[in-house]
């Protein structure tokens, strides 16, 4: 990325959707989420319909800049995307930025939260696993449509509304795009809220070296023997031109936020050591990068 940041790799002025619209999976954090946009500022509004988006907007002044709408809209009303589709058409032709913010989590956790709070889901099926895999299929477009996707698996209440807090925050008249990098390894699954994945297993495992075998990618030695060999001096090289061109393109596009994840076989040495090198290198060139690194101590 040598010569300087492209354009739209400085910094560039925070997108705040005039309407925000909050749906995911239940038992996933749409309630957390609603609760800490309202102390954002935002109007809230719980299982609005679609149809009646522009309808909010128009009362809380939100074309002329007076007002923000969180809408919270979930499987309890049935969610007719194409329904969601035409209200979010609406919007933008009157010059309304919309986001839609989607919550998500694995099956196993969203269970554990069910049984803990003891809570029919609003999906009936003949078991609560059932249920979620079918609210997932029910939920798949509008997944696929969504902004902004957070995984809550990992996280706790005070996790999710930091997430939310840095996410939806006007913190000045300047602000990067923010790029999250996450390290981890396949064994212990993909991360579900990334927009692009590189699996860097193709690279040599320092796990089979006795004396790095202990370490992780942050230590030196792990990372300058994962960094110095010539397939990982090519791949970053390609991996850094790629980034060069798409990072303007996200930007002119109006994206805020760019999660990639980077995966080796158990997320100790070869993924922590290349997104360690990839935020080193984004940083350099102005772009705010969030480095985590999900499996390191697992």
């Amino acid at each position: 990325m040598a010569g300087g940041p492209e354009p739209g790799m400085a910094r560039q002025a925070t997108v705040r959707p005039g309407i925000l619209i909050v749906t995911g999976m239940s038992g996933a954090g749409r309630s957390t989420a609603a609760k800490v946009l309202e102390d954002l500022g935002y109007a809230v509004i719980d299982n609005l319909p679609p149809a009646l988006l522009p309808a909010a907007a128009a009362h809380h002044h939100v074309a002329d800049g007076r007002g923000k709408v969180a809408a919270v809209i979930d499987s309890r009303g049935g969610l007719p995307t194409s329904e969601l589709g035409a209200a979010i058409d609406e919007l933008e032709g009157q010059g309304i930025r919309t986001m839609v913010l989607f919550l998500d989590a694995e099956d196993s956790a969203l269970v554990r939260r069910y049984e803990e709070n003891r809570r029919p889901h609003p999906v009936r099926g003949d078991t609560l696993p059932e249920s979620i895999s079918d609210e997932r299929a029910l939920l798949a477009d509008l997944r696929d449509m969504s902004d902004v996707v957070i995984d809550t698996t990992d996280l706790n209440v005070h996790q999710l509304r930091d997430k939310i807090t840095d996410r939806f925050t006007e913190t000045g008249p300047k602000r990067s795009m923010r790029v999250s990098l996450t390290s981890f390894g396949f064994k212990h699954g993909v991360p579900r809220d990334i927009d692009l994945c590189f699996d860097v297993r193709f690279l040599p495992n320092p796990h089979w070296v006795p004396e790095l075998r202990p370490k992780v990618g942050t230590d030196p030695d792990v990372f300058d023997y994962v960094m110095g060999h010539p397939d990982a001096a090519g791949f970053f090289q390609m991996l850094t031109d790629m980034l060069r061109y798409l990072v303007p393109k996200y930007v002119r596009e109006g994206k805020s936020y760019l999660s990639i994840g980077v995966g080796c076989t158990g997320g100790h040495h070869r993924s922590v050591a290349l997104s360690e090198a990839l935020a080193s290198e984004l940083q350099s060139h102005g772009v705010d990068v969030v480095v985590r690194h999900r499996d390191i101590a697992k």
